[in-house]
């Protein structure tokens, strides 16, 4: 099964899910997003398959959230993109894709929605 996973490895429960698709035998391809965050467009995919919001994959700790006045509930999807795309430690993990769909692995079992 081709997989990707959206992925920091600093994150216990990113790794969690990536040893839990390894465990079913899925090797999938890792995008460290930190390092090589996706492209606005590819986000944007990424959401519409998941059935999400830009507002729904926003993580509050330890990022600029606060700050930057992400609670504010008038703020537009692509306000919200544009947070993301400046600040992608924004973004919640990890988020994992396969041909059967996108899911944000919160909690982690979610996974398992893309890959039985």
């Amino acid at each position: 099964m081709k997989a990707t996973i959206y992925h920091n490895p600093k994150c216990s429960t990113s790794r969690n899910v990536l040893a839990m698709l390894q465990e079913r035998g899925v090797e999938p391809e890792i995008v460290e997003y930190l390092k090589t965050p996706p492209s606005r467009e590819a986000l944007k995919g990424l959401l519409k398959k998941a059935g999400l919001k830009p507002r729904d994959i926003l993580r509050r700790s330890g990022t600029p959230y606060d700050e930057l006045g992400l609670d504010d509930q008038s703020l537009t999807d692509d306000a919200i993109l544009d947070a993301i795309g400046e600040h992608p430690i924004l973004i919640q993990r990890p988020i994992v894709a396969t041909q059967k769909g996108v899911v944000l692995c919160r909690p982690k079992e979610r996974v398992y929605e893309v890959i039985d």
